[in-house]
């Protein structure tokens, strides 16, 4: 059905396959469920692009430039959606904007499951479902005002999270997958009476990704390491990875019925990391589901964590035909959600913003951190580096009403640290603007100096104002985003105001 809809004072021609007619709403219009193809007029805009997943590239882009995206095959797997990439065509996941030279954004946004996908030219911006599909908001204005309305559709139909993660101190970017009981017993009473409120231990506690039993490294037992967090006046959290295995862990071995299969016969690879392929559980399996289940039940209720950072989750929604990917995925995060209990937090990382909604507390927003600014021998811009954890997250910040925006930890060591005095402000300023403030560095790592500057950040409460789309103020202080984010082709096309 082709017609006119008039938005924010100017008419816009669009094609959709729905039968119903476009119903005006609070700040747009809803379309109806099909493929949806908007006439925009606006030439040579700026594209939005949201990535699939946490670590998906996410920005701004000028249409008759190459589109943004993930270059390595083998990363697209993990960090996007091999399924839906195009070198040619600016592409996005669940909803896509162009920024036209007048200041004004037209929005298009998926109001359901289904993967949503869209892609635009310089003439048309088009949506779609992988199958039937959901609603659709279209909305044109000011960028700040598009998006809210957006927000506030998909607050009603997904629910808020309303939780507050506080202050986490997380093992990882200290010693990654070399953590030990005995190491950790030490950071936990050196971090006692310094303002946090969470203390999570990451990667390197399980026998192998899979089986989430402690390792050798950890001879007391995961409920002993949650009572002595606890003890110091800490929330104890854990890091789990709950819907993959490696290939040589017991579960992909002893239990491979558990798998998701393709229709060959053989285990989906679901991603790579750990030097090799990661497989994903077959979550419409009962059996599957009843493994998950006990892994929860046992992680909170026997050994008492009650923060749980949930990586790599994007492997319940991979890719086989015909399969209702995200709904697979929504359920999945459902059960867990049921199992842990309401009151215990719930982040996400490799995690896909709509079927999150309501179920997670809060959503990792971009690329691991590291703590150098760029890598010399890479341009991916999934890759870990502090630059596209900044540009990653600065463009998801609209979600903020929906769910905590996670940027990632932020330094206060000179120890094994390469990043400048003004890099390193961009990532604690940038945490103040998501509200959610995480630190990776063991106490005995800092100086007295470094020690005193992070329990003076800690125990700020800054008044955060935004003033376009990079420029905020932190307690009356102007922060600027948008030179860290300029080497990002096109940011600068036209005036953000």
């Amino acid at each position: 059905m082709a017609q006119l809809v008039e938005l924010g004072g100017r008419s816009f021609a669009l094609q959709h396959s729905g039968h119903a007619a476009p119903r005006p709403v609070p700040g747009g219009v809803l379309l109806p469920p099909g493929r949806v193809a908007v006439l925009h007029g606006l030439d040579d805009a700026s594209f939005y692009r949201h990535g699939q997943n946490s670590w998906s590239p996410c920005g701004w882009r000028p249409l008759s430039q190459p589109p943004l995206r993930v270059p390595n095959p083998s990363r697209l797997v993990t960090a996007d959606d091999p399924a839906f990439d195009d070198a040619s065509r600016h592409h996005s996941s669940a909803v896509a904007a162009l920024h036209g030279a007048d200041g004004n954004t037209l929005l298009l946004g998926a109001l359901g499951l289904d993967t949503p996908r869209l892609v635009a030219d310089r003439d048309t911006l088009t949506g779609w479902y992988a199958t039937g599909g959901a609603d659709w908001f279209l909305a044109y204005g000011a960028e700040e005002d598009v998006f809210a309305a957006y927000t506030d559709q998909l607050a009603e139909r997904f629910g808020v999270r309303g939780r507050r993660a506080g202050n986490v101190w997380c093992s990882w970017y200290a010693y990654y997958e070399n953590i030990t009981e005995a190491q950790l017993a030490k950071d936990v009473a050196d971090l006692a009476g310094l303002p946090f409120d969470v203390v999570q231990i990451d990667d390197g506690w399980e026998e192998r990704v899979g089986d989430w039993r402690p390792n050798a490294k950890f001879p007391s037992g995961m409920r002993s390491l949650a009572d002595r967090i606890a003890d110091a006046g800490f929330t104890p959290g854990l890091w789990l990875a709950p819907f993959i295995a490696l290939p040589d862990s017991r579960l992909a071995t002893e239990r491979p019925e558990l798998l998701l299969r393709s229709p060959g016969g053989e285990p989906v690879v679901a991603g790579y990391n750990w030097g090799g392929p990661y497989y994903a559980l077959d979550l419409t399996r009962e059996d599957a589901r009843e493994h998950v289940s006990g892994m929860i039940r046992t992680v909170v209720h026997e050994w008492g964590f009650r923060y749980l950072k949930l990586d790599f989750v994007n492997a319940a929604a991979a890719y086989l035909p015909g399969r209702h990917r995200e709904q697979v995925y929504r359920d999945g995060l459902a059960l867990i959600r049921e199992v842990a209990g309401d009151d215990v937090y719930l982040l996400g990382s490799g995690a896909i913003l709509l079927p999150s909604l309501g179920l997670l507390d809060g959503l990792r927003s971009g690329p691991d951190v590291a703590p150098m600014w760029d890598n010399y021998a890479s341009v991916d811009p999934s890759d870990a580096t502090a630059r596209n954890a900044v540009v990653n997250s600065v463009h998801r910040l609209w979600q903020s009403p929906l769910v905590e925006v996670d940027p990632d930890v932020v330094y206060f060591r000179s120890k094994l640290n390469l990043l400048t005095a003004q890099q390193l402000r961009w990532l604690r300023d940038l945490a103040d603007v998501c509200g959610f403030r995480a630190v990776s560095d063991p106490p005995s790592w800092l100086t007295p100096a470094e020690l005193e500057d992070l329990r003076e950040y800690l125990d700020a409460t800054p008044v955060i104002r935004r003033l376009s789309r990079y420029r905020f103020t932190v307690d009356g202080r102007e922060v600027d985003f948008g030179p860290a984010v300029a080497a990002d082709t096109g940011d600068q096309l036209y005036p953000i105001s």
